[in-house]
């Protein structure tokens, strides 16, 4: 009967400890402050998460076979935002001097379908991809995901213009009609 006492005395106290210790944080963030990374900051929330709480002074009776006391869960940071897509014309200009007729043919496709590139080159080669998938014979299953990731990832592609599996859709048609002749 004393050792379940003190295990439940143990647990009352650490939890006490716990909650008294949360209170009592110093915390100075709030949800008026706009969150910022800098190493300040990033080493004081490392140093807070590394540090346990320490037992409570009369919380010697029950020995070593107490439980751990329970730690508080990490506070999510921020809600996450979604970036925005990056304005086509914050891009700087690409260099089209050193593109093939067959490269301009292709990146007007794409542009006649609503699709704004970046950079040539990672359009480039994802038209390069489509067509050696179509030389080995790779079914359309197999090259979609890759393609759609591709797409996607265009700092200038909006998914609120378009979703990413038309753009995808668009880039293998564009490179199979003007690429891949």
């Amino acid at each position: 009967m004393d050792r379940t006492r003190g295990k439940f005395v143990g647990v009352v106290l650490a939890i006490a400890a716990t909650g008294l210790l949360a209170a009592c944080g110093g915390n100075d963030a709030s949800a008026s402050k706009t969150p910022t990374l800098s190493s300040s900051t990033s080493a004081a929330a490392h140093s807070s998460q590394a540090t346990a709480p320490s037992p409570a002074a009369g919380d010697t009776a029950g020995g070593g076979d107490q439980a751990p006391a329970p730690q508080a869960a990490p506070q999510p940071s921020a809600a996450q935002e979604r970036p925005q897509p990056v304005p086509a014309n914050a891009a700087p200009p690409a260099d089209t001097s050193k593109l093939t007729d067959k490269d301009k043919k292709f990146l007007d496709a794409l542009k006649s379908q609503g699709l704004t590139v970046t950079s040539p080159d990672s359009a480039l080669s994802v038209a390069t991809y489509v067509c050696q998938a179509q030389k080995s014979n790779a079914s359309n299953d197999d090259i979609v995901p890759f393609v759609n990731a591709m797409a996607g990832s265009d700092p200038s592609f909006d998914p609120a213009k378009m979703p990413v599996e038309k753009a995808g859709q668009i880039y293998i048609d564009a490179a199979k009609a003007t690429y891949c002749q």
